[in-house]
């Protein structure tokens, strides 16, 4: 059935993805035109929908995303009852563009990443005990194609995992078809509840361009605003709390000088699991005990994770590369506190700017990520970048739900 979609020019592909700040669900309806030979030419963002979780979802997605607290039977009603928020947004932006479900060639999802372990855990197997690497993402594609009647593709991170990689990240492959420039290298850096970077070396070829998990992104302060509000609120709206405090540079560097990941080389991935809520916990814990106020504390964390990001440039991409633009999406983008900090850390001649500015809406990079790599394996392509994932060899990502 394929054979038909792959001698289309045009597609039409709607890309979910909920991602690692547990805000809310983003789908993208994305044409994508194909040249001769069946690559990508050109990609266009036709709509997008946002909607928010309750406050009941996040509540029982914090506490799945935690050794101590998570359930299984929990867990498993989840994996479905998420899916019914995919199909509720794939309805609003089918209805908001006045599309009819055969408009619609495919549903590619991310789903909700719950656990993520890129390192290798220790596992017995036939032959004795290995390192085994795994990460796990709940949302039934099955809920998502019985209730639309469009194909579905999900699990892409699975296939990258299996052939050695980190299963992430794996949004540069769409960095690298819309940012890359011949003029200027380029830093693609996303902020969602995690940070990630995508290097693009001026006139680089794919297999110039590397990526990695930066550390934290909002993630340590939307869980600390969270908690200390009891949930009326859920992140630092445009940095306004943060701008009001002091940042406690001690506070700070402890916290940055004390984690091995930001000593390890890429390629490199980290999620939730590590910079969930017992690291924002003892963030907390070491805030109180230096007598800081809400404002003070909010205005480290954010220091933090603009530290780690800017520092693992110095570290990994300056050396080696011209870097003259620093991209920003996801939701970070509009924390202008956030941005600040992160431009008075840059060197002269490196100047910062969102996606947004690029024609890619701050909020929309990764949902457009994921249709373009669903659309890929529907062609029968690879959308892994093995420079990013550390991959053994590039592989076609998902499985299809028809």
């Amino acid at each position: 059935m394929w054979s038909l979609y792959r001698q289309k020019s045009k597609k039409t592909v709607i890309g979910i993805m909920s991602g690692t700040s547990l805000d809310g669900v983003d789908a993208a309806l994305v044409d994508i035109q194909t040249s001769d030979d069946g690559s990508v030419k050109d990609v266009h963002l036709a709509g997008f929908v946002y909607i928010p979780y309750s406050n009941e979802l996040k509540e029982i997605l914090v506490r799945l995303c935690s050794v101590e607290q998570a359930k299984l039977d929990d867990m498993v009603v989840a994996n479905y009852g998420i899916s019914e928020w995919y199909v509720h947004v794939v309805e609003m932006l089918m209805k908001q563009n006045g599309l009819d479900r055969s408009e619609v060639d495919a549903i590619c999802m991310h789903g909700q990443t719950i656990w993520h372990a890129p390192d290798g855990v220790d596992f017995p197997t036939p032959t004795g005990h290995t390192k085994v690497k795994a990460t796990f993402q709940i949302g039934e594609t099955a809920i998502v194609r019985e209730r639309t009647g469009i194909p579905v593709i999900g699990n892409l991170r699975a296939r990258d995992i299996a052939a050695g990689g980190e299963g992430a990240p794996l949004a540069p492959y769409l960095d690298s078809i819309v940012f890359g420039s011949k003029n200027n290298g380029r830093i693609v850096q996303n902020i969602g509840g995690i940070g990630n970077a995508t290097v693009i070396p001026a006139n680089a070829s794919i297999d110039q361009i590397f990526a990695f998990d930066t550390g934290p992104g909002n993630m340590v302060m939307d869980t600390l605003i969270r908690e200390a509000t009891q949930g009326k609120f859920q992140f630092d709206e445009g940095g306004e709390i943060a701008i009001r405090g002091k940042v406690h540079k001690e506070l700070v560097e402890k916290f940055y000088r004390d984690d091995p990941y930001y000593l390890r080389k890429p390629p490199k991935s980290t999620g939730r699991e590590v910079y969930g809520s017992a690291f924002a916990a003892g963030f907390r814990n070491e805030a109180i005990q230096l007598g800081l106020s809400h404002e003070d504390m909010i205005a480290s964390a954010t220091a933090l994770t603009a530290l780690s990001i800017v520092q693992s440039y110095k570290d990994f991409v300056f050396p080696r590369h011209d870097i003259r633009e620093v991209i920003v999406a996801g939701g970070g983008a509009h924390n202008r506190t956030l941005l600040t900090m992160i431009r008075e850390q840059l060197p002269q001649g490196c100047s910062l700017h969102t996606s947004e500015e690029f024609g890619i809406p701050d909020d929309a990079r990764e949902a457009i990520a994921f249709a373009v790599m669903g659309h890929e394996s529907l062609m029968g392509r690879p959308s892994n970048i093995i420079s990013v994932t550390g991959a053994s060899h590039p592989v076609i990502l998902g499985n299809i739900t028809l």
